[in-house]
């Protein structure tokens, strides 16, 4: 392209040159030379690069080893531990066509064992000008949750609750998702990530999707597809806070890895979750409540099998934002409850969960932050291996975080 430019330019030189010599003998030339197109950018000058790294320490003040969360963080629990990679993602993204927008993430820390995985893969096709209504294609999060969506790069607590993080297996699916946003309220969910408030990001105010309903990185099992839908709105009060209000909801089959120690028997089952969110953006108060209920594979420690059952939980959080120049400190505490099965989990594991987090993150510029919190925890996991299975203690969690 370049060499063509360069090319071209040349030979427009000659020709104005070669024009100028026929008016120096009394040809007219045009009074005014129409210059060549600039050439366009490629998609390649249009790509950025940022990311986040985290390291973990959770076994100060551990008071049972027992007790454990694979799905929260691998290193918390068991005869292990130590220092631990949570996440090392790159993400790499950029406008690369007026209408096109794309997006790949992958994690170098995946599962504790420092693998590459990816985490994201899509494009944003926008459906008009303005770029309001958009079609998200390939592997993305599911628009189910406001802590689901958010970043954990702006999260406070170091885990996810188990309430609705149970609902979509890495918050993220292969599908095809439909947004809608106008700019105004897009533009004012970029500014609660940007200016520090812990934002979910930008999901449209309108979400709909269909996706296979089996996990990320997987092929779907069933040939039937999961439906989300979703429905919020940045409420901006004339105090200047902002409070977010939602309602989502997800219905479909789900298929259930059984161990080799139960019968297998059915293994589709319905999976269907909706509930509420509230957020009140922390100005310099700030609150979060969600909760969902719904119906999903859960194993029966009775029958020794995996049955439909009811599932409920959620979270309440309150959190206070201390400015200092740029220095952040955030006090926080969450309680999070959650009664059902773990549908991505051998046997749909049967969980009883209540929570109690109290922490607080500190930043004394945006390109780190250190983040301390004590869990007093309450767990009840089972399934074929072990069907009588509760343990309850408490722990110091630590985890230091660098953003590029």
């Amino acid at each position: 392209m370049r060499r063509i430019f360069a090319i071209t330019a040349l030979l427009a030189v000659m020709t104005i040159t070669a024009l100028s010599a026929r008016g120096e003998q009394g040809d007219s030339i045009p009074s005014k030379v129409v210059p060549s197109p600039s050439p366009t950018k490629g998609w390649y000058e249009t790509l950025r690069l940022r990311g986040y790294a985290q390291l973990r320490y959770n076994g100060l003040f551990e008071t049972n080893p027992n007790l454990a969360c694979d799905q929260c963080d691998k290193s918390w629990g068991g005869e292990g531990g130590g220092f631990f990679f949570r996440r090392i993602r790159l993400v790499f993204f950029g406008q690369i066509h007026e209408r096109v927008y794309l997006y790949i993430q992958p994690d170098f820390a995946s599962g504790g064992s420092n693998l590459a995985q990816i985490r994201d893969a899509y494009f944003d096709l926008a459906l008009d000008a303005k770029q309001e209504f958009r079609l998200r294609i390939g592997q993305s999060k599911v628009p189910f949750g406001f802590e689901n969506m958010q970043s954990s790069q702006n999260r406070l607590p170091l885990d996810r609750h188990d309430g609705m993080n149970s609902a979509v297996p890495n918050e993220r699916e292969a599908g095809v998702f439909f947004y809608y946003a106008p700019k105004e309220i897009r533009d004012r969910f970029r500014y609660l990530v940007s200016s520090g408030l812990k934002g979910s990001g930008d999901y449209g105010m309108f979400g709909f999707g269909l996706y296979n309903g089996q996990g990320p990185n997987a092929q779907d099992r069933n040939k039937s597809v999961h439906v989300v839908s979703r429905m919020t709105y940045p409420f901006l009060m004339k105090s200047g806070q902002i409070i977010e209000a939602s309602f989502q909801g997800y219905s479909g089959k789900y298929i259930v890895r059984p161990s080799a120690a139960i019968d297998a028997g059915q293994n589709e089952f319905k999976d269907y979750r909706y509930g509420p969110s509230l957020i009140i953006y922390p100005q310099p108060f700030g609150l979060q409540a969600e909760y969902n209920w719904g119906v999903g594979p859960e194993y029966d420690p009775e029958s020794g099998k995996v049955v439909e059952a009811p599932l409920g939980g959620g979270y309440i959080l309150a959190n206070y934002q201390i400015k200092a120049g740029e220095r952040l400190i955030i006090p926080f505490t969450r309680y999070h409850y959650y009664k059902g099965g773990k549908k991505f989990e051998a046997d749909a594991t049967k969980h009883r969960v209540k929570e109690f987090e109290i922490g607080v993150e500190w930043q004394p510029h945006k390109n780190f932050e250190l983040v301390t919190m004590y869990t007093i925890s309450d767990r009840t996991f089972e399934d074929s291996s072990n069907p009588n299975n509760r343990q309850k203690g408490s722990l110091l969690r630590l985890q230091a975080q660098v953003n590029f």
